[in-house]
């Protein structure tokens, strides 16, 4: 009994001690919990606004190329510059996964179904078989593809004659100024005849300007003889088939044929054939001269409209693909001195690029 009561004597002490002080005490607690909550908020209000700055501008697009050349990577490295400006960039808010199918198609395939099993945000197909395929795998995963480097969009099945689109998918197109380069093939040289081209019959692209070429070509007095391919082991036999035969060789941005132009420069210098080509690359490598686009603007071109489609300012099926109109013509003047050739100096002053030499690939 006496522990009991001791106990109660303290505990009653203690209790008008801490009442003593306890207003103090309160006041203090409750500005500590207020300042702690206070700050728990801001914090929490930063975490929310950095989540929604990752979440709401971080993308992830695969780009399926066809084939290792000159315009097509000039069109991948335009389409990356054409994000960048529209604030969407590698390596800060921006993924890349990039691949290519080294010409073969049954590898654009595997390409793209990868690009949709891994759900990108987006596809850049670059030249058209890497389109059909992008545009066939994603074509019910809702994944917008965004082309460049296809000559002939309508032939390729990817859009429809008033230039509006088939489905979730829209682009560039690389249209070659046929004409324009007839026109210059005819001013180097005057006594031509005969025009061979080489192009992949699987290649609706190249079908279709074949048809422009056959169409024009009379009216700038020339012939056209034509051979077509199916893989790239074919143009050996068809370069030493047409170079038989004609007086100027054409290239056309054909893929398969673009990856063996060493091999089609080595058979025709050997005979003295002048090769012309369809764009810059290909006259830095040995072609006499080309009238055609710059592939880094139409890449640009490419970036920005996949950067309205990634942004959510407009839907790819809603956007009409665009061409660019305007070529140039590039000349390689150590080509023609080769051929022993003149160029002629109107030819010469109109070119918006000269090269006097011939670079390796």
């Amino acid at each position: 009994m006496k522990k009991k009561v001791v106990a109660v004597v303290l505990a009653a002490a203690m209790t008008t001690a801490l009442s003593a002080c306890g207003s103090s005490d309160n006041t203090q607690q409750s500005a500590s919990t207020d300042s702690a909550a206070e700050e728990t908020t801001d914090a929490a209000a930063a975490e929310d606004t950095a989540a929604d700055s990752t979440d709401g501008d971080s993308y992830t697009i695969g780009i399926s190329q066809f084939a290792m050349h000159g315009s097509l990577d000039n069109c991948r490295e335009g389409f990356l510059e054409g994000l960048k400006e529209e604030g969407i960039e590698e390596g800060k808010n921006l993924t890349v996964d990039y691949k290519n199918a080294e010409a073969a198609m049954d590898v654009a395939n595997q390409i793209a179904q990868g690009f949709v099993s891994d759900g990108v945000d987006l596809i850049c197909a670059i030249a058209t078989p890497s389109a059909q395929s992008a545009y066939n795998a994603a074509m019910n995963a809702d994944i917008p593809v965004i082309y460049t480097a296809i000559t002939d969009p309508v032939a390729a099945e990817l859009a429809k004659e008033d230039k509006t689109s088939v489905g979730n998918v829209t682009g560039t197109s690389d249209k070659l100024p046929v004409e324009k380069q007839l026109e210059m093939i005819r001013e180097i040289l005057p006594d031509a005849k005969t025009i061979g081209i080489m192009y992949t019959t699987s290649e609706a692209n190249s079908e279709s300007t074949i048809a422009e070429y056959e169409a024009a070509v009379e009216k700038y007095g020339f012939t056209l003889e034509t051979v077509g391919i199916s893989t790239i082991s074919d143009v050996p036999t068809a370069a030493d088939t047409l170079i038989s035969k004609v007086d100027c060789l054409n290239n056309l941005t054909d893929n398969t044929v673009v990856q063996a132009l060493p091999t089609i420069l080595e058979k025709a210098n050997a005979k003295g054939i002048p090769v012309f080509g369809s764009e810059i690359e290909q006259v830095k490598i040995g072609c006499l001269a080309a009238e055609g686009l710059d592939y880094v603007e139409l890449g640009k071109t490419t970036g920005k409209m996949a950067a309205k489609v990634l942004k959510g300012e407009a839907k790819a099926s809603d956007i009409p693909y665009e061409m660019i109109e305007d070529s140039s013509l590039y000349l390689n003047t150590k080509v023609a001195e080769n051929l022993n050739l003149e160029v002629p100096q109107a030819a010469v002053d109109r070119a918006v690029e000269t090269f006097t030499e011939i670079s390796a690939e």
